[in-house]
C-alpha cells in the first residue's frame, strides 16, 4: 500500500501515530492488555529509537549499544511497535498475535522471546533495578577496557508502579551513592493506577526524592513534544557524575474521546467503538486494523538503520585499532562479548584435605566458598560480588579485587549495603551484561529477594546467589535468622539450581558447577558452622553435577538395607549414624545430595543405581521443612526435618533440642526396617 503524508499530519506524527494505533488495535484483538500508557509513550519511544539511542537493528547483541529497558512492562506493545518498526525482526503478525501462546509479543516483554528486549519486566520496579545493574556493568567494564569501546547509556521508563515498589527505592538509592551517570529513566508520571488516580496511594514529591538519593532531575511537565524530549534526553546524557530522572506528565490514552485520562484505559482495551473514535480523532483510516503507512515504516527504519550502521561501523573501527594496540585486554574483552570463560579456567580445582593443617578436620562451608572464590577469580576475569553488608560473615569478598565506588568502577567487590531484592536485580543487571556476578547474605533472607531470582531463572540466565547461615545450625541468632522453609521454596522454583554442598570439597565443585553454567542461575546454601572435612578422593568430581551420590556404602560389601539421604551439615549425621547402624549389623548406605535437581535430571538408571527401588527402607535428613524429600522416600520412609521454627542458642544445642543427631537418625531407620519387616507380603 503506499500513501503519502499531508501538509497537517508530518512524517513525525504519522509515525508516533502507527506506534499508538498498533497498541489499540493489538489489545482490542487481544482482548486484553494496556492501550493507554503506550498510547501516551509512543513520543517518547519514536525519540529514543530514531534520534537518541545508539543501536543497531541489523546486530542487535552489538556490545556497545544502548540499553533500553522498559520497566512499565504492561506497557509492553509500545517495545514492541518500536521493535516492528525499527527492523528488529518482529512482523505485523506478531504484533497481530499479541498475548497469545507461541508468540513473541508476549504480555511482557520476555527476555528471550525476541531481539532487542534487553530483559524480562513485568513486576513492577524489576526493570528499573536490573538497569542499575547494567549501568553499573557499563562503568565497571569502561574502567577496564576505557571508553574506545564501552562507552553507552542504559534507557528506561519507569511507571508510578516501578517507583512505588520497594526494590526500586533500594535500587535508585545505590545507583545514586554510585553515581551512575550513564544511567538515564523517563519517569511517566500519568495519575492513573488500575484501582484509579494515583492520588489514592501515592502523593510524594517524587522529583525531591530522587534528588535525595543523588539523582539528577529533569521535570518537563506537560511539555512533551518530541523536540522538549530530545532536548531533555541530551541534557540528561551530558551529566556524567549522577544519572538522571526526567519525569514527564503524561495524559493516558490520548486522543481518546471518552477513556483519555481515565483508569480504564489502563488495564483493558478501550473498545471497539472507542478505537474507531480515536482513530478519527488521530485523522487515521478507522475501518483498518494494524495499518503501518509505507513511509512511516520506511522512515523508522532507514533512519535507524543508517544511525545505527554508522555508530557500529565507527566501533568497529575502534575496536579494530584497540585489538592492535592492547592484544590482552582485547581478549579479556572477547570473553564478555562472547560470554565465554577462559580456556582451562576449570583445571586443579580446590581439593581440601583434612591432613592439612590448613584445613583442618572441620571447615564451614562458607569458608571453603571464600578459598574457592579466590581460585575462580585468579581464573575468571568477569567473576564480580557483593553482599548485603554482611560480607566479614558470608566471607564473599575477592581478595585484592578492589571496592566499587563512586567514580572509581574498576573494582570487583560490590558493597549494596542492607538492600537485598535490588542486590538480586543488579546482579541479574550485571550478568546480563556479561559478567559472572554473584550476590550474597544469609539464606533466611533469600525470601527478600525471591522476585530477582524467580527472574533470573525465568530469563535463563547463569545469575549466583551464594547464602549462608543456611539452617537452624546458625545458632543464637535464633528463629527469626534459622531458614525453615526457604530450601523447598527455592527448590520449587523452575529453572533454579539449589546446592547445599556437605563439606568444603563439595563446596568446591558446587562453584565450578554454577560457573559452567550458561542458562541456570544457582543458589547455594552453605554453613556457617564447622562440618568435617573429608578425603577428597571419596568426593567425586561430578558429585555436583551428578546431584547425589553414594558416599559410603556399607562396609562390609553387602547390599544395603536401609539407605541414609542427606544435605549439608546433616549429610555428617548420617554417617555417624551409619556406623551406629553397622554396629548392630545393618548394611547401611549413606547418599549425599547436593543437587536435587541436578539429581532428577539423571537418566533412571544412574538414579536407580544410587537409590535403587529395591531398597524401601529409606530415611532422608535436613534442617529445613521435609517437602523436598517424600519423593524420595515414599510411604515406607522417614524423614528427619524441621516442621517448626527453631530456637536461639549454640548450633549444638539447638540441634540435640530438634533432634538432629546421630541416634535419632539411627532409630528412625530401626523403625523404618522394622514397619516394612512386618508389613504384610505384597505390603
Amino acid at each position: 500500500m503506499t500513501t503519502s503524508t499531508t501538509d497537517t499530519r508530518t512524517l513525525d506524527e504519522l509515525s508516533v501515530n502507527t506506534i499508538r494505533t498498533l497498541a489499540m488495535d493489538a489489545v482490542q484483538k487481544a482482548n486484553s492488555g494496556h492501550p493507554g500508557t503506550p498510547m501516551a509513550l509512543a513520543p517518547l519511544a519514536y525519540v529514543l529509537y530514531t534520534r537518541v539511542m545508539k543501536h543497531d537493528p541489523a546486530d542487535p547483541e552489538w556490545f556497545d549499544r544502548d540499553r533500553f529497558v522498559l520497566s512499565a512492562g504492561h506497557a509492553s506493545m509500545l517495545l514492541y511497535a518500536s521493535l516492528y518498526l525499527s527492523g528488529y525482526g518482529l512482523e505485523v503478525e506478531d504484533l497481530e498475535n499479541f498475548r497469545q501462546v507461541g508468540s513473541p509479543t508476549a504480555g511482557h516483554p520476555e527476555y528471550w522471546h525476541a531481539k532487542g528486549i534487553e530483559t524480562t519486566t513485568g513486576p513492577l520496579g524489576q526493570g528499573i533495578s536490573t538497569s542499575v545493574g547494567m549501568a553499573l556493568a557499563e562503568r565497571m567494564l569502561n574502567a577496564r577496557f576505557g571508553d574506545e569501546v564501552i562507552d553507552h547509556h542504559t534507557w528506561v521508563i519507569a511507571s508510578d508502579g516501578d517507583l512505588e515498589e520497594g526494590i526500586a527505592s533500594e535500587a535508585c538509592s545505590l545507583a545514586g551513592h554510585l553515581g551512575l551517570g550513564r544511567l538515564i529513566v523517563f519517569y511517566d508520571d500519568n495519575h492513573i493506577s488500575i484501582e484509579g488516580d494515583t492520588e489514592l496511594a501515592f502523593t510524594e514529591d517524587v522529583g525531591k526524592r530522587f534528588e535525595a538519593y543523588g539523582w539528577h532531575v529533569i521535570n518537563l511537565g506537560e511539555q512533551i513534544d518530541l523536540e522538549s524530549l530530545e532536548r531533555a534526553a541530551h541534557q540528561a546524557k551530558a551529566v556524567e557524575d549522577r544519572p538522571s530522572l526526567v519525569i514527564v506528565r503524561t495524559h493516558i490514552a490520548p486522543g481518546s474521546p471518552n477513556k483519555q485520562g481515565s483508569a480504564k484505559a489502563h488495564g483493558e482495551p478501550l473498545g471497539v467503538e472507542e478505537v474507531r473514535l480515536t482513530k478519527e480523532v488521530y485523522g487515521w483510516p478507522s475501518d483498518k486494523t494494524f495499518y503501518v503507512p509505507d513511509e512511516v515504516l520506511e522512515h523508522f527504519r532507514s533512519v535507524t538503520a543508517k544511525r545505527g550502521r554508522e555508530a557500529h561501523e565507527q566501533w568497529n573501527s575502534r575496536f579494530e585499532e584497540y585489538r592492535r594496540q592492547q592484544p590482552e585486554r582485547s581478549d579479556e574483552l572477547e570473553l564478555f562479548i562472547e560470554r565465554r570463560l577462559p580456556d582451562g579456567w576449570d583445571s586443579d580445582v580446590p581439593r581440601f584435605d583434612p591432613n592439612d593443617e590448613k584445613v583442618g578436620s572441620k571447615l564451614a562451608t562458607r569458608k571453603a566458598s571464600n578459598a574457592v572464590i579466590q581460585w575462580a577469580a585468579a581464573r575468571v576475569p568477569q567473576l564480580v560480588g557483593g553482599s548485603a553488608d554482611l560480607a566479614p560473615s558470608t566471607l564473599t569478598l575477592i581478595d585484592g579485587g578492589g571496592d566499587v565506588e563512586k567514580g572509581h568502577y574498576g573494582g570487583r567487590n560490590m558493597h549494596f549495603g542492607v538492600r537485598e531484592h535490588a542486590m538480586g536485580a543488579i546482579v541479574n543487571g550485571l550478568v546480563l551484561h556479561g559478567f559472572r556476578a554473584f550476590g550474597a547474605t544469609f539464606l533466611i533472607f533469600s525470601d527478600y529477594m525471591r522476585g530477582s531470582i524467580r527472574l533470573s531463572a525465568l530469563m535463563q540466565i547463569p545469575s549466583i546467589f551464594v547464602f549462608t547461615h543456611d539452617s537452624i545450625g546458625l545458632g543464637e541468632d535464633g528463629p527469626t535468622h534459622q531458614p525453615i522453609e526457604q530450601l523447598p521454596g527455592l527448590r520449587a522454583v523452575p529453572n533454579l539450581y539449589v546446592v547445599r554442598p556437605a563439606g568444603a570439597n563439595e563446596t568446591a565443585r558446587a562453584w565450578e558447577f554454577a560457573l559452567r553454567q550458561t542458562n541456570r542461575p544457582c543458589a547455594f546454601a552453605l554453613t556457617r558452622q564447622g562440618v568435617p572435612v573429608w578425603d577428597p578422593d571419596g568426593v567425586p568430581a561430578d558429585c555436583v553435577e551428578r546431584g547425589a551420590y553414594v558416599l559410603r556404602d556399607a562396609s562390609d560389601g553387602r547390599e544395603p538395607e536401609v539407605i541414609l539421604i542427606g544435605t549439608g551439615s546433616e549429610v555428617h549425621l548420617c554417617v555417624e549414624a551409619q556406623t551406629l547402624l553397622e554396629a548392630d549389623g545393618v548394611a547401611t548406605r549413606v547418599v549425599s545430595m547436593p543437587c536435587v535437581e541436578r539429581f532428577l535430571e539423571q537418566d533412571e538408571s544412574y538414579r536407580d543405581q544410587v537409590l535403587p527401588g529395591s531398597v524401601r527402607a529409606r530415611v532422608a535428613v535436613e534442617a529445613a521443612h521435609p517437602q523436598t524429600w517424600h519423593q524420595f522416600v515414599g510411604e515406607a520412609g522417614a524423614i528427619v526435618g524441621m516442621e517448626t521454627f527453631g530456637a536461639s542458642g549454640p548450633d549444638k544445642a539447638v540441634f540435640q533440642h530438634f533432634g538432629f543427631t546421630p541416634e535419632r537418625v539411627a532409630d528412625e531407620a530401626r523403625a523404618v526396617i522394622g514397619r516394612l519387616s512386618s508389613a504384610p507380603a505384597g505390603g
